[in-house]
């Protein structure tokens, strides 16, 4: 299961991954930061879209994520869909069915290139999907360690599985489905592979995300792993928390238009779909709402689609989640905007605290508050109209409490029974710490 994920961690002493929690048995695992290639890879804008994704590219992105944002924490580079198929989308399996990286994409191959970006001090993410490919199946691949072939690890009658319907569902009764993903895994730690990203997850595929977590246990390497669809059902969250590490709990927030995203397209969505999560997720299970659109408004490359403002409440929205902060569009042009709002540290450690908020108000003027392990009190107002907007937030307590702004960076002085922020502008937020 994904606890081997802490525990490995700790024995080997990656202690920029875990901090003590109360309960010694169950370490706790901080959110993860980074980078991922889907947002350049959903878009329509000239010299983007699935052509872009090469090895290449990755170099460049790894080697400006370790450049710009990996002082502040941000170490992943995760490779989405893609990386094992040629440009027409052909899938790539080796004799025994095992992911391989398509030749024209990864000349030099994948574990290559995990060793260029481990070089700077990174982590190296894939993507895969539930359910048994068809590829595998219709070649009937031998089984590595088993005398079983693919054809054996299908569920009888033959039905599709996963978010597209795309591949066969899997027959877990029987102990060569273990093996399969067992043998995938252990290429993928072969490779140096530190996070998979398994999608398409539906309500019929909590034992796939559980037999990848085992595979996890079994190959020995730590992996974060999350289970990804547009989004994972709600009803499927409780059972899925004991094998993944992040859940997507809603739909991408890319706009597959000629920029990374738009307010409305999918960004303001999250302020709805978070609060039906609240209440599932623990040290060790994250939210995922998927990569944040904060990298270039100016300049050469794909733009955003959001304003600065907008980014600014994304950054907050994402960080009192506790989300796995990545960045989503071409860190190769990140302005200085970007820069700036990814790697304020207070704002960053409202994040990596791990600790959960609850909406004090909904509607167009919202009001969310979480209390971290250290005692400390954070409040983010974000104002979801169009017009600007003061909006008041009850302190709490007894007598005058100080109050900081955690994205100016500023203390605002102490304040009795309330404090309001003033003239929020329109899909503006503020976040303050409150003691």
């Amino acid at each position: 299961m994904k606890r081997l994920l802490s525990v490995c961690l700790a024995v080997l002493g990656f202690l920029t991954f875990l901090v003590p929690s109360a309960d010694a048995r169950t370490p706790f695992v901080k959110p993860f930061m980074g980078w991922s290639s889907w947002s350049l890879e959903s878009s329509t804008r000239a010299g983007y879209g699935t052509s872009w994704l090469n090895e290449g590219h990755i170099r460049d992105a790894a080697d400006a994520l370790a450049a710009k944002l990996k002082p502040a924490g941000y170490t992943n580079v995760n490779i989405d869909s893609g990386w094992n198929a040629d440009l027409a989308w052909v899938f790539h399996t080796d004799v025994n069915g095992i992911p391989a990286p398509d030749p024209g994409r990864f000349p030099s191959g994948i574990p290559a290139l995990a060793s260029y970006v481990h070089a700077r001090g990174l982590k190296l993410g894939l993507y895969a999907v539930t359910g048994l490919e068809k590829e595998v199946y219709d070649k009937n691949a031998p089984i590595l360690g088993t005398s079983c072939h693919a054809q054996d690890i299908a569920y009888r009658p033959l039905t599709p599985s996963n978010g597209w319907g795309g591949n066969w569902k899997v027959d877990f009764g029987n102990p060569c489905a273990q093996k399969y993903y067992d043998s995938i895994v252990a290429r993928f730690a072969s490779w140096g592979v530190d996070f998979v990203k398994v999608d398409g997850t539906t309500a019929d595929n909590v034992a796939d995300i559980k037999a990848w977590s085992a595979a996890i246990d079994h190959a020995r390497r730590p992996m974060w792993l999350t289970a990804s669809a547009w989004p994972v059902p709600r009803s499927i969250g409780p059972a899925l928390a004991p094998y993944a590490n992040g859940v997507r709990i809603n739909t991408d927030v890319e706009c597959y238009c000629d920029t990374v995203s738009t307010w409305d397209s999918s960004v303001k969505a999250r302020w709805t779909d978070l609060p039906a999560w609240l209440g599932v997720f623990g040290p060790q299970f994250r939210p995922d709402l998927d990569s944040m659109p904060i990298s270039n408004n100016s300049g050469s490359g794909i733009q955003d689609g959001i304003s600065d403002v907008e980014r600014q409440s994304v950054m907050t929205f994402w960080s009192m989640a506790s989300s796995p902060l990545y960045v989503g569009g071409d860190i190769y042009f990140l302005d200085s905007t970007a820069v700036s709002i990814l790697t304020n540290p207070e704002v960053i450690r409202v994040d990596q605290t791990g600790s959960y908020p609850t909406q004090v108000t909904g509607g167009d003027l919202q009001v969310w508050k979480k209390r971290a392990p250290d005692g400390r009190t954070y409040a983010a107002v974000y104002n979801l109209g169009s017009a600007p907007a003061d909006i008041k937030v009850d302190l709490g307590g007894h007598g005058s409490s100080p109050v900081r702004d955690l994205v100016a960076r500023t203390d605002l002085g102490r304040f009795r029974g309330s404090w309001t922020a003033s003239a929020v502008p329109a899909h503006g937020s503020r976040l303050v710490r409150i003691g």
